[in-house]
């Protein structure tokens, strides 16, 4: 299998880049099988505190290839069933894994690369970026990221976006809530380690998690379950020696080293 993936560390950043770019970085079961596998061993490793996800080339990421596409059409349901899980495995695991993922978008997030981008817990996009999910244009449906948008954007632009497949820009992702920032081509990825790093020096990573994991589980509970839960969590992060530490640190006017 080749490798469709680069990993490197530095800093303390992990960072993650999409390396197909004569393809646009389209999606396939062997980059989201080398995507979980480096996601995997970035959260396992502990040199790395924050991942940041790239792409090389013009494009961040086309959604599924063409090839792909071909192959699902000879799929059995439980192949397909299979390989659905498998990305919705990927999406989760960014989504609400123990470290925070930021993505530095250098072209456009189409489809499953817009996926990606709305995973991510910081996205930061170039201006010349389109975003948008357009399966509804070839007969398919955004079924899986459609569960992490609505929670993202709300229902009615996540309806708009999906229903149409229409592109919007970088600005009116932003607009939306759909990514963080947009920056200067030539200043993105300076952007992007500097998030990183900010991340790394002021947040504690217990913190980082545990605020990851109750974005994932509170949203699908009752009011009075959410509460119940939230107040567990905080009880519990107040004996842990992160919070120790960060308190002693602050009481004392010391700098926090995390």
């Amino acid at each position: 299998m080749d490798a469709l993936i680069k990993t490197t560390i530095n800093n303390r950043i992990g960072y993650i880049t999409l390396s197909r770019a004569e393809k646009r970085n389209a999606l396939n079961d062997y980059v989201v099988l080398q995507l979980t596998e480096a996601l995997v061993s970035m959260y396992n490793n502990e040199q790395v505190k924050v991942i940041q996800l790239r792409a090389e080339g013009e494009v961040f990421s086309a959604g599924a290839d063409l090839h792909y596409l071909q192959q699902l059409q000879t799929n059995t349901f439980e192949e397909n069933l299979a390989d659905s899980a498998q990305l919705a495995a990927l999406f989760r695991m960014i989504y609400a894994g123990p470290k925070a993922v930021v993505a530095a978008i250098q072209g456009h997030a189409i489809a499953g690369g817009c996926g990606l981008a709305t995973v991510c817990d910081i996205s930061l996009s170039v201006p010349e970026a389109q975003f948008g999910y357009t399966e509804v244009k070839i007969g398919f449906v955004p079924a899986i990221v459609m569960v992490f948008l609505i929670r993202k954007i709300g229902e009615t632009k996540a309806r708009e976006l999906m229903l149409s497949g229409k592109l919007i820009s970088a600005a009116d992702a932003v607009h939306i809530g759909l990514i963080n920032e947009v920056v200067e081509r030539d200043k993105l990825y300076q952007l992007a380690d500097t998030c990183c790093l900010q991340l790394i020096q002021e947040a504690s990573g217990d913190s980082v998690r545990r605020i990851k994991q109750m974005f994932a589980e509170i949203r699908h509970l009752p009011l009075a379950d959410a509460l119940e839960y939230a107040a567990r969590q905080n009880a519990e992060t107040r004996a842990t020696p992160d919070c120790k530490k960060g308190i002693t640190s602050f009481l004392n006017k010391q700098k926090i080293n995390w």
